[in-house]
């Protein structure tokens, strides 16, 4: 049975005609077409589906499409502000080699959006916990901490 989901997407306001078994990872990449965000584990262990609805990280594979009825979700297609503009933590991740075979990145990308949002001055022990539900299992963590840094210093210095 299908349900007709209202919805925003990126900051477009969709509609989605999902299985209400759907979960929202799947109707965004099978129904929608956003394939940013990766099925890793599909049980929210790993973070590789992150997204953020209502401005909050969730598990895209533990939340059903019909849960995000009227709410904004922000996939990482959604972080970059225009074609030719990357994201500051877009650009410090290419900067820095933060990602590997970047299955992850989308979904540290999106956390590490929220913790800046949250925190625009991080610790390394702030983004180690920050990033606590993201596993990467190509890097060190290292490049992906200086990343953050980088584009948390980046960004204190376009608001100032």
């Amino acid at each position: 049975m299908k349900r007709i989901v209202e919805l925003t997407i990126n900051g477009e306001a969709r509609d989605m005609a999902v299985e209400t078994c759907c979960s929202l990872l799947d109707a965004l990449r099978d129904d929608v077409g956003l394939t940013g965000t990766k099925k890793g584990c599909d049980v929210g262990d790993c973070g590789a589906c992150t997204v953020l609805v209502d401005g909050e990280p969730i598990n895209a594979c533990l939340m059903l499409a019909v849960e995000a009825e009227g709410r904004s979700v922000e996939t990482v297609e959604g972080l970059q502000p225009s074609v030719d503009t990357l994201h500051p933590l877009q650009d410090a991740f290419m900067r820095y080699g933060a990602s590997q075979c970047g299955f992850c990145t989308p979904g540290i990308l999106m956390m590490a959006k929220k913790l800046l949002a949250d925190n625009p001055r991080p610790t390394d022990e702030d983004i180690r916990f920050g990033l606590s539900g993201n596993i990467c299992r190509c890097t060190g963590y290292t490049k992906i901490f200086d990343a953050i840094k980088s584009a948390a210093r980046e960004m204190e210095a376009a608001r100032s």
